[in-house]
């Protein structure tokens, strides 16, 4: 490979939502259900459902952070900031974080071949809908075609923008499944976390699902599950009662107690509850939630195994192997993850242009994967991203 001209697959990158990203196509008659924006104390606020929601402290994005403007705070902090002025100065919004056509000229600049691009504001609309399927499913049908319109499923062979659909309503998750396979989509996004159902909670594997999960099995694409607002607040909530999620500025406590479970139980519970045996074609993607967790799952899996014989048609360690793609954190020690976790599970994700990724997607080439053998590099840097997606560059 001329690893001179742009050759790096980027499985985690982003842009800023429009701020009509949910409301160009949203129906009308969802009202106060839907998502709406308003002047709150000389403040533009978006409301969801009726409430305003804080999730992403500034939701016009302009002005913004830098790129990896958070890169040595996540690298040990070394100069003992606060993450308030880890932040630095903010900017004004660059036009490729919102426009594709000077997004590829960045990517070209980057050394980027192609992309996986991934929501922003977006990541947490579903929890703020979940007592209202049926608004939540009309949401997303609408920011999906604006998703489309905007930067496109498959942009020029080299932009793949993720369409995100909730699975609150069974029927509806299906039916939009289906609608964007039709409109080009290499992979979709939902969220890592149980279904929130009137009275309690139900697992994504029910059969209820299964639908969703035939149709994605048929059409060979992978389903994504990338870190957001999962729910799982609630388990901060029993030890520091008050306060609202928020995307970036948490309590230590919160921190430890939620980092790391919504994407263990998510794929424990895929293993655990046979998604696989019932289609043994369907893959997952995990995207930005690390994969310092996979260990300690494994052997969890295995202890499981151990202690239910008969209970798994296969190892489940080797079924989680064989049906999972990963991106590491790039602060994660990938050169010891690869005792656990196979090579060719493994994906590039830089998170840029966000604060907590890194300065440029490169970076995670030359300090994340130093030391890998070469060809570990290009599997996990490329291959292993154009193999799960069966995508050709354009």
């Amino acid at each position: 490979m001329n690893q001179t001209a742009p050759w790096i697959f980027d499985f985690d990158n982003h842009y800023y939502e429009a701020v009509d990203a949910f409301t160009r196509y949203q129906d009308r008659r969802l009202g106060n259900r839907g998502v709406r924006w308003a002047d709150v104390d000389g403040r533009r606020r978006i409301l969801i459902g009726g409430k305003i929601n804080s999730y992403i402290a500034n939701p016009t994005f302009n002005p913004v952070a830098k790129p990896g403007s958070l890169y040595d705070w996540y690298r040990g902090n070394p100069r003992q900031q606060t993450i308030k002025d880890a932040f630095g100065e903010l900017e004004p919004l660059p036009p490729e974080y919102q426009d594709r056509k000077a997004r590829l000229a960045v990517m070209r600049e980057q050394g980027l071949a192609g992309m996986l691009l991934f929501p922003t504001l977006g990541v947490g609309v579903e929890d703020a809908l979940k007592t209202d399927p049926e608004a939540c499913a009309k949401v997303f049908e609408a920011f999906n075609r604006w998703l489309d319109e905007d930067w496109g499923f498959r942009y020029e062979g080299r932009l793949f923008a993720v369409p995100c659909i909730p699975l609150l309503d069974p029927a509806a998750a299906a039916a939009e499944l289906g609608r964007v396979i039709e409109a080009g989509a290499v992979t979709v996004n939902i969220r890592n976390a149980p279904v929130p159902v009137p009275g309690g909670f139900r697992s994504p594997f029910d059969p209820v699902y299964d639908p969703f999960w035939a149709l994605a099995a048929e059409a060979g694409i992978p389903v994504a599950t990338h870190a957001g607002l999962d729910g799982y607040d609630a388990l901060a909530q029993m030890w520091e009662p008050g306060g609202e999620e928020n995307s970036i500025f948490r309590s230590p406590l919160r921190g430890i107690v939620t980092k790391g479970r919504a994407v263990t139980d998510f794929y424990a519970a895929a293993v655990c509850h046979k998604i696989f045996d019932r289609f043994p074609t369907l893959r997952f993607a995990s995207v930005e939630n690390g994969a310092s967790w996979i260990p300690d799952l494994l052997h969890r899996l295995d202890d499981a195994a151990n202690r239910s014989p008969g209970y798994f048609a296969d190892h489940p360690r080797e079924v989680f192997g064989e049906h999972v793609w990963v991106t590491p954190f790039w602060e994660d020690h990938i050169d010891q993850l690869v005792a656990d976790v196979r090579a060719d599970r493994l994906l590039l994700g830089s998170d840029w242009p966000h604060a907590e990724g890194t300065r440029a997607p490169v970076d995670f080439v030359t300090e994340s994967l130093d030391g890998l053998p070469e060809a570990d590099v290009t599997m996990i840097a490329r291959e292993n991203a154009l193999e799960v997606l069966g995508v050709t560059l354009g």
